[in-house]
Protein backbone atom coordinates (compact mmCIF):
# COMPACT_ATOMS: atom_id res chain seq x y z
CA UNK A 1 0.00 0.00 0.00
CA UNK A 2 1.32 3.56 -1.02
CA UNK A 3 1.50 6.40 0.92
CA UNK A 4 0.31 9.92 0.59
CA UNK A 5 3.22 13.05 0.56
CA UNK A 6 1.77 16.22 1.09
CA UNK A 7 3.52 19.10 -0.37
CA UNK A 8 3.11 22.61 0.93
CA UNK A 9 4.16 25.68 -1.65
CA UNK A 10 6.86 27.64 -0.97
CA UNK A 11 6.61 31.31 0.73
CA UNK A 12 4.36 33.79 -0.99
CA UNK A 13 4.69 37.52 -0.40
CA UNK A 14 1.47 36.89 1.54
CA UNK A 15 1.94 34.18 3.25
CA UNK A 16 4.99 35.98 5.21
CA UNK A 17 3.01 38.47 6.04
CA UNK A 18 0.52 36.42 7.26
CA UNK A 19 -2.51 37.32 4.90
CA UNK A 20 -5.58 34.93 3.88
CA UNK A 21 -4.82 34.14 0.27
CA UNK A 22 -6.80 31.50 -1.19
CA UNK A 23 -8.11 32.95 -5.32
CA UNK A 24 -5.38 34.99 -5.17
CA UNK A 25 -2.87 33.72 -7.93
CA UNK A 26 0.75 34.76 -6.17
CA UNK A 27 3.88 33.37 -7.34
CA UNK A 28 6.63 32.75 -5.24
CA UNK A 29 9.20 35.21 -3.72
CA UNK A 30 13.09 34.54 -4.30
CA UNK A 31 12.91 32.82 -0.72
CA UNK A 32 9.76 30.62 -1.73
CA UNK A 33 11.56 29.18 -4.44
CA UNK A 34 14.92 28.71 -2.70
CA UNK A 35 12.57 26.63 -0.19
CA UNK A 36 10.88 24.78 -3.29
CA UNK A 37 13.99 23.98 -4.79
CA UNK A 38 15.49 22.34 -1.45
CA UNK A 39 12.28 19.84 -1.52
CA UNK A 40 14.39 18.10 -3.42
CA UNK A 41 16.09 16.22 -0.86
CA UNK A 42 13.16 15.19 0.98
CA UNK A 43 11.90 13.85 -2.26
CA UNK A 44 14.84 11.94 -3.46
CA UNK A 45 14.00 8.41 -3.70
CA UNK A 46 10.27 8.97 -4.20
CA UNK A 47 8.56 7.04 -6.83
CA UNK A 48 4.56 8.35 -7.57
CA UNK A 49 2.22 6.55 -9.19
CA UNK A 50 0.34 10.04 -9.67
CA UNK A 51 1.32 13.88 -8.53
CA UNK A 52 -1.91 15.89 -8.26
CA UNK A 53 -1.59 19.66 -7.68
CA UNK A 54 -4.24 22.48 -6.92
CA UNK A 55 -4.29 24.82 -9.60
CA UNK A 56 -2.75 27.67 -8.43
CA UNK A 57 0.45 29.33 -9.75
CA UNK A 58 2.43 28.60 -6.29
CA UNK A 59 1.75 25.61 -5.90
CA UNK A 60 2.52 24.27 -9.59
CA UNK A 61 5.78 26.29 -9.54
CA UNK A 62 6.78 24.64 -6.34
CA UNK A 63 6.23 21.20 -8.03
CA UNK A 64 8.17 22.14 -10.36
CA UNK A 65 11.21 23.36 -8.71
CA UNK A 66 11.15 20.16 -6.25
CA UNK A 67 11.36 18.47 -9.57
CA UNK A 68 7.87 16.75 -9.81
CA UNK A 69 5.73 16.35 -12.82
CA UNK A 70 2.30 17.35 -12.07
CA UNK A 71 -0.15 14.86 -13.96
CA UNK A 72 -3.03 16.82 -13.07
CA UNK A 73 -5.18 19.43 -11.40
CA UNK A 74 -7.68 19.30 -9.35
CA UNK A 75 -9.37 22.19 -8.04
CA UNK A 76 -10.53 20.80 -4.85
CA UNK A 77 -7.14 21.23 -4.15
CA UNK A 78 -7.18 24.82 -3.99
CA UNK A 79 -6.99 26.59 -0.85
CA UNK A 80 -9.84 27.61 1.44
CA UNK A 81 -11.93 29.85 0.07
CA UNK A 82 -11.31 33.37 2.28
CA UNK A 83 -14.12 35.52 0.65
CA UNK A 84 -14.34 38.48 2.31
CA UNK A 85 -11.39 38.35 4.44
CA UNK A 86 -9.21 37.56 1.36
CA UNK A 87 -5.81 39.30 2.16
CA UNK A 88 -6.34 40.08 5.40
CA UNK A 89 -4.73 38.97 8.42
CA UNK A 90 -5.93 36.76 11.49
CA UNK A 91 -4.82 39.74 13.72
CA UNK A 92 -6.28 42.46 11.06
CA UNK A 93 -9.71 40.11 11.48
CA UNK A 94 -10.12 40.12 15.00
CA UNK A 95 -10.16 43.64 15.30
CA UNK A 96 -13.57 43.66 13.75
CA UNK A 97 -14.41 40.25 15.06
CA UNK A 98 -12.31 39.69 18.66
CA UNK A 99 -13.93 36.25 18.74
CA UNK A 100 -13.36 35.09 15.02
CA UNK A 101 -11.43 31.95 14.51
CA UNK A 102 -11.44 30.01 10.91
CA UNK A 103 -11.58 26.60 12.04
CA UNK A 104 -15.15 27.10 13.67
CA UNK A 105 -16.25 30.40 11.90
CA UNK A 106 -14.96 30.47 8.55
CA UNK A 107 -15.25 33.15 6.14
CA UNK A 108 -18.17 35.35 4.93
CA UNK A 109 -18.65 35.03 1.34
CA UNK A 110 -16.16 32.05 1.26
CA UNK A 111 -16.70 28.47 2.89
CA UNK A 112 -17.17 26.96 6.32
CA UNK A 113 -15.14 24.56 7.75
CA UNK A 114 -17.85 21.65 6.67
CA UNK A 115 -17.80 22.75 3.01
CA UNK A 116 -13.94 22.24 2.97
CA UNK A 117 -13.93 18.97 4.96
CA UNK A 118 -16.45 17.85 1.69
CA UNK A 119 -14.02 19.10 -0.78
CA UNK A 120 -11.17 17.28 0.54
CA UNK A 121 -13.41 14.34 1.33
CA UNK A 122 -13.86 13.79 -2.57
CA UNK A 123 -9.92 14.43 -2.83
CA UNK A 124 -9.20 11.58 -0.41
CA UNK A 125 -11.91 9.32 -1.82
CA UNK A 126 -10.23 9.94 -5.67
CA UNK A 127 -6.40 9.29 -3.99
CA UNK A 128 -6.65 6.20 -2.22
CA UNK A 129 -7.80 3.91 -4.50
CA UNK A 130 -4.49 5.24 -6.17
CA UNK A 131 -2.48 3.83 -3.18
CA UNK A 132 -3.08 0.24 -4.68
CA UNK A 133 -0.36 1.38 -7.20
CA UNK A 134 1.88 3.24 -5.27
CA UNK A 135 2.84 6.81 -3.78
CA UNK A 136 0.72 10.00 -4.32
CA UNK A 137 1.66 13.49 -4.28
CA UNK A 138 -0.67 16.43 -3.60
CA UNK A 139 0.80 19.67 -3.65
CA UNK A 140 -1.67 22.28 -2.12
CA UNK A 141 -1.60 25.12 0.35
CA UNK A 142 -1.39 25.48 4.32
CA UNK A 143 -5.56 25.67 5.29
CA UNK A 144 -6.69 22.96 3.23
CA UNK A 145 -3.85 20.32 3.24
CA UNK A 146 -4.39 20.74 7.39
CA UNK A 147 -8.02 19.72 6.69
CA UNK A 148 -7.15 17.09 4.70
CA UNK A 149 -4.88 15.48 7.08
CA UNK A 150 -7.43 15.59 9.88
CA UNK A 151 -9.99 14.17 7.49
CA UNK A 152 -7.61 11.17 6.87
CA UNK A 153 -7.95 10.23 10.15
CA UNK A 154 -11.35 10.60 10.58
CA UNK A 155 -11.17 13.81 12.67
CA UNK A 156 -13.53 16.54 12.07
CA UNK A 157 -12.40 19.48 9.84
CA UNK A 158 -11.78 22.03 12.77
CA UNK A 159 -9.00 19.49 13.82
CA UNK A 160 -6.58 20.93 11.40
CA UNK A 161 -6.15 23.54 13.80
CA UNK A 162 -4.36 21.26 15.73
CA UNK A 163 -1.87 20.51 12.62
CA UNK A 164 0.48 23.54 12.30
CA UNK A 165 2.02 23.33 8.48
CA UNK A 166 4.45 25.65 7.48
CA UNK A 167 5.41 26.55 4.12
CA UNK A 168 7.53 24.00 1.48
CA UNK A 169 7.26 21.54 4.24
CA UNK A 170 6.46 17.43 3.42
CA UNK A 171 4.27 15.36 5.43
CA UNK A 172 2.93 11.69 4.90
CA UNK A 173 -0.32 10.11 5.14
CA UNK A 174 0.04 6.17 5.53
CA UNK A 175 -1.47 3.14 7.55
CA UNK A 176 -0.70 1.06 10.24
CA UNK A 177 -2.71 -2.39 11.20
CA UNK A 178 -5.18 -0.88 8.84
CA UNK A 179 -5.92 2.22 9.99
CA UNK A 180 -5.40 5.50 8.76
CA UNK A 181 -1.92 7.55 10.23
CA UNK A 182 -0.11 10.34 9.90
CA UNK A 183 3.42 9.31 9.92
CA UNK A 184 5.35 12.57 8.86
CA UNK A 185 3.60 16.18 10.08
CA UNK A 186 5.00 19.29 8.92
CA UNK A 187 9.29 18.00 7.87
CA UNK A 188 10.50 21.11 6.51
CA UNK A 189 14.22 20.90 4.45
CA UNK A 190 16.92 21.87 6.49
CA UNK A 191 18.90 25.87 6.55
CA UNK A 192 21.59 26.47 3.34
CA UNK A 193 24.92 25.67 4.56
CA UNK A 194 26.31 28.84 6.48
CA UNK A 195 22.41 30.03 8.03
CA UNK A 196 21.63 29.84 11.61
CA UNK A 197 20.07 26.49 11.74
CA UNK A 198 17.73 28.54 14.38
CA UNK A 199 16.85 30.86 12.09
CA UNK A 200 15.63 28.31 9.55
CA UNK A 201 13.12 26.89 11.52
CA UNK A 202 9.71 28.09 11.93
Amino acid sequence: MGEIMLIRHGETEWSANGRHTSYTDLDLTADGERQARALRALLAGRRFTRVLSSPRTRALRTAQLAGLTVDDTDTDMAEWHYGEYEGRTTADIQSDRPAWNIWTDGFPGGESPAEVGRRLDRVLDRTAPLLEHGDVALVGHGHSLRVLGARWIGLPPAAGGRLRLDTATVSVLGHEHGRRVIQRWNQSTPPPPGADAAAGRH
